[in-house]
């Protein structure tokens, strides 16, 4: 191909782009013609560069030097075109547009008032040395009960007070299959993740778990079909009662306040020994806030650690109790409502 030739077809190809991009009405037109003169694949400029080629070795120089002139002509021609259209748009006013009446504010989510107690309580507990655990919620007896030192004969294992899934006869080699139990459950305490723990690894134990229970309560103002639980537990050499209140009184002060007292009241629990329900003085009110103990030695046997060289304690506290005497909440019903009018004041 002669040079003539080519810088005549080069000649032509720039002034049918600067035609078609000047004539585009709409970016939809203007994309189309930058596809059809610069695409990459298939664009009249990719086809005329291939003639290049084609040109004798002593014009090649000449042929190149046109060819990226006429490139960067047609690309300022695109870019004048584009900014002509963004310049150019016609907005149509409202004449009934008030432009001085404040925006309508965008509706934005917001973390639930139980995630936010949790994400506090870990925060808290986390700068005790207490690391998060997790267990699985659905449970088998030999967790939730036997292990716990539960008996048979229990209330706490009445049918009535739980949540047994229809799953009778399936095995588990996690557990069940100890005790020939292939029942399935709902847990009805965090203190099966405890079990769980305890079979894995061995002492020193700073634990918390924080999860959803179950109980087939009557909603009332205070109770709650399914509500969360922060269970704690230490296993060490060594560990007393003193231990034990040391770390709740920190926690107090930290979640409701450098007034807070605390106090420990004798009461029974199977899984501890002795056992005592803890107590809150705030605001000048005793509040119960959960249960606690030594954990029992036939706990300690039933995960295969020695009760005569490691000894620990464990506490349970309700979720829910916590936050809704932080924020002044006097029905726990309002916290699953999904009412956003009450949720957004959080």
């Amino acid at each position: 191909m002669s040079l003539q030739s080519f810088l005549s077809r080069l000649d032509q190809l720039q002034s049918e782009a600067e035609s078609a991009f000047g004539s585009a009405s709409d970016s939809e037109s203007l994309e189309q013609a930058r596809v059809a003169f610069l695409g990459a694949k298939n664009g009249q400029f990719k086809d005329v560069q291939k003639m290049l080629g084609g040109i004798e070795p002593s014009d090649k120089r000449a042929a190149g030097m046109r060819l990226n002139e006429v490139k960067n002509a047609i690309n300022d021609a695109f870019k004048k075109a584009e900014d002509g259209l963004a310049g150019g748009v016609d907005v149509q006013i409202d004449p009934t547009f008030d432009p001085s009446l404040p925006g309508i504010r965008q509706t934005l989510g917001h973390v639930h008032p139980i995630t936010q107690t949790i994400d506090h309580l870990t925060e808290i507990m986390g700068r005790m040395g207490f690391e998060v655990a997790e267990g699985p919620e659905v449970e088998d007896p030999w967790h939730n009960f036997v292990s716990l030192n539960i008996p048979e004969d229990h209330p706490a294992r009445d049918p009535l007070d739980n949540f047994y899934l229809a799953t009778a006869g399936v095995s588990d080699a996690d557990g069940a299959g100890e005790t020939g139990e292939g029942n399935r459950l709902l847990r009805s305490q965090t203190s099966t993740v405890q079990i769980r723990v305890m079979k894995t690894h061995q002492p020193p134990i700073r634990i918390i778990s924080l999860g959803r229970v179950y109980r087939p309560d009557a909603p009332d103002a205070t109770h709650f079909p399914m509500f969360h639980q922060m269970e704690g537990l230490l296993v060490d050499r060594n560990v007393t009662m003193a231990n034990l209140k040391t770390v709740l009184r920190v926690f107090a002060n930290n979640y409701l306040g450098d007034d807070v007292e605390i106090r420990f009241r004798p009461s029974f629990f199977p899984f501890t020994e002795p056992s005592v329900e803890v107590d809150f003085l705030w605001n000048g009110t005793w509040i119960e806030f959960g249960g606690a103990g030594m954990v029992d030695p036939n706990v300690f046997a039933a995960v295969g650690y020695d009760p005569e060289k490691v000894s620990g304690f464990a506490f349970g506290l309700g979720v829910e109790r916590l936050c809704m005497r932080r924020h002044g909440i006097t029905d726990i019903r309002d916290l699953y409502s999904g009412d956003l009018r009450f949720l957004q004041q959080f």
